[in-house]
């Protein structure tokens, strides 16, 4: 729903004025008589979006940013009026309103947007629509047996598993190889398979999905990847051995994670 559609008879023209490349967004339209002084876009990124309470909840996905300088014959009360009652009508919650400050962020299923109306006359709008980001950095083969022989153990990051399920995801294999090179490279090592959950619903269920995510691993690396079974073991921790807070999803995301720990 484009949030000035019902306020402002708005037209698709791009503004003469207007940063060569940037146009608005289909979700929020500008104020009458602003220009773009910048924007950017990105499809894998991240932003910390402010909430009441001196909180802010960082979130992961596609990204852009719109920066207005709206008209001099405007005051700041009339666009925080004007923006704060046009994203109230289009139906988005309310997660942090400053008032005549000019700051605010609202919600819509996985769209999130922040405004930041300036006393300079700019009108900044961030909008982050949720998606799962690409994982593109692993430990290979040489970080994994460097960690295991410093510390005893290691996180495997790029082992996926969709919520609440036990099946690695085909996107885990990348991840996957390292692990089989170390073990390859290393004819002796005998390694723990663990499994890691949040603390997101009742405690049992989670140890039992670590345990099933941990033998899932340990399956794939024998069956699939010809690791003799007897150099592997699974285990489940479930939520009970947190390397982050699980108060923000920042942490809860560290700790669900599968971990090999040296036997």
């Amino acid at each position: 729903m484009k949030i000035f559609a019902s306020l402002f008879l708005l037209t698709s023209a791009v503004w003469a004025q207007d940063v060569k490349g940037c146009q608005d967004s289909p979700l929020v339209g500008r104020f009458p008589g602003s220009i773009i002084i910048y924007c950017s876009h990105k499809d894998d990124d991240s932003f910390a979006f402010t909430l009441d309470g001196n909180k802010n909840k960082k979130l992961e996905g596609d990204l852009t940013k719109i920066r207005y300088q709206f008209p001099k014959s405007a005051s700041k009360a009339q666009v925080v009026r004007n923006m704060n009652t046009a994203i109230r009508r289009a139906g988005y919650t309310f997660v942090y309103d400053s008032g005549d400050y000019g700051d605010f962020t609202v919600y819509m299923g996985n769209t999130w947007i922040q405004i930041e109306i300036g006393g300079g006359g700019t009108i900044e709008e961030t909008i982050l629509k949720i998606i799962d980001l690409k994982q593109e950095v692993f430990a290979d083969a040489a970080a994994l047996s460097s960690g295991l022989a410093s510390n005893g153990h290691m996180v495997v990051n790029g082992i996926l598993f969709d919520t609440g399920k036990a099946d690695v995801k085909p996107e885990s294999s990348t991840a996957l190889d390292e692990v089989v090179k170390m073990m390859k490279a290393d004819a002796k090592v005998k390694i723990f398979v663990v499994g890691h959950t949040d603390n997101v619903g009742p405690a049992a269920a989670n140890l039992d999905l670590s345990r099933r995510r941990a033998a899932a691993v340990v399956q794939l690396l024998t069956a699939k990847y010809g690791i003799a079974a007897e150099r592997l073991s699974a285990f489940g921790n479930g939520p009970y051995a947190p390397v982050s807070s699980n108060d923000s999803e920042d942490g809860r995301a560290l700790n669900r994670r599968v971990e090999l720990v040296k036997q």
